[in-house]
């Protein structure tokens, strides 16, 4: 027995599917950068509320700051979460 090799010709990837797989990329990249932003803004939130209810070890004016920032952070969350949802499910 003798095993016999054959040449195949390499796949050539047109310019259209090219551009889809790169689009396909580039949305998974998006849906990686939006997934890593949402948890930072959970973050802010837990820090920050954790800040705004610390009593007297934090100044009057931070506690007052990070109490705001907790309220349009959780807005702009929720915000972000409804783009998301209408732009349908290109997330991951």
């Amino acid at each position: 027995m003798s095993a016999q090799l054959s040449l195949v010709a390499p796949q050539i990837e047109t310019p259209a599917r090219r551009a889809q797989r790169l689009m396909g990329e580039a949305r998974e990249a998006a849906s990686e950068q939006i997934q890593a932003l949402e948890a930072s803004l959970q973050t802010v939130v837990e820090i920050a509320a954790e800040v705004a209810s610390g009593g007297d070890a934090y100044p009057a004016g931070v506690r007052e700051l990070a109490r705001r920032l907790v309220e349009e952070t959780q807005g702009r969350t929720r915000t972000l979460d409804a783009i998301l949802h209408h732009s349908g499910p290109k997330r991951s």
